[in-house]
């Protein structure tokens, strides 16, 4: 299967069948393709076959792509990179939604920007150093500062778990982020790459962040 309407008929099918194994609807979760450190063309190619959005990890990478993508009326374009609060308004003009946003000073900054926008709060469950995101215990003044924005919507929590091949040891970090929402009254769970979507959907993801699967690997330049 090489060509990129192959491989999105083929995610799209992991989706549904790891939907129907927790009893999901399909249409519940929504596939971000992860277009970083791939062109503008590839973008558009899969915008042309139904895909609305789009996953960037570096403000500076996706300003050069930003002219030649902001016309696609439909798309949607999620920033899955960590963010420094020195871009959070280049990042506010360019995206439609942050999934990481792992401090009070960043949701501040992105509020500034007056721009409305969609929210996810990172959230750390790793003890990698290199892994961002906000602790556990932080969560509750975190989502009370983003609720008290005018600017902000919060939808949810967002985390990357060590990665491994085998995605059952992806698993025990997607169902955390799971309890994580439930506590905190969030409908929405960004989780799950090329290699772990499906247990994440089964512990119910609704945003997977699929790129490896759909355009092959990639390295950063």
């Amino acid at each position: 299967m090489n060509t990129l309407e192959q491989k999105l008929a083929d995610v799209r099918r992991r989706i549904a069948n790891a939907a129907g194994r927790a009893r999901r609807d399909p249409a519940q979760i929504t596939l971000i393709a992860v277009t970083k450190v791939f062109p503008v063309q590839v973008i558009r190619e899969a915008y042309a076959l139904g895909l609305r959005d789009f996953g960037e990890s570096y403000v500076q990478e996706f300003e050069g792509k930003f002219p030649d993508v902001s016309a696609l009326d439909q798309a949607r374009f999620h920033l899955i990179g960590h963010l420094q609060a020195n871009k959070s308004r280049r990042a506010a003009e360019m995206f439609h939604s942050i999934h990481t946003v792992d401090s009070l000073k960043l949701a501040r900054r992105l509020n500034e920007s007056g721009k409305p926008l969609d929210i996810l709060l990172e959230v750390k469950l790793s003890s990698e150093e290199a892994k961002a995101g906000a602790a556990p215990a932080d969560l509750p003044d975190l989502i009370e500062t983003v609720r008290g924005c005018a600017n902000l919507r919060l939808l949810g929590l967002m985390t990357m778990p060590p990665w491994s091949e085998d995605q059952e040891l992806s698993r025990p970090y997607f169902r955390r982020l799971a309890a994580l929402a439930k506590e905190h009254g969030l409908p929405h769970l960004s989780m799950g790459m090329s290699h772990d979507f499906e247990a994440a959907i089964e512990e119910g993801a609704t945003f997977v962040r699929v790129g490896t699967a759909l355009f092959g690997r990639r390295t950063k330049p």
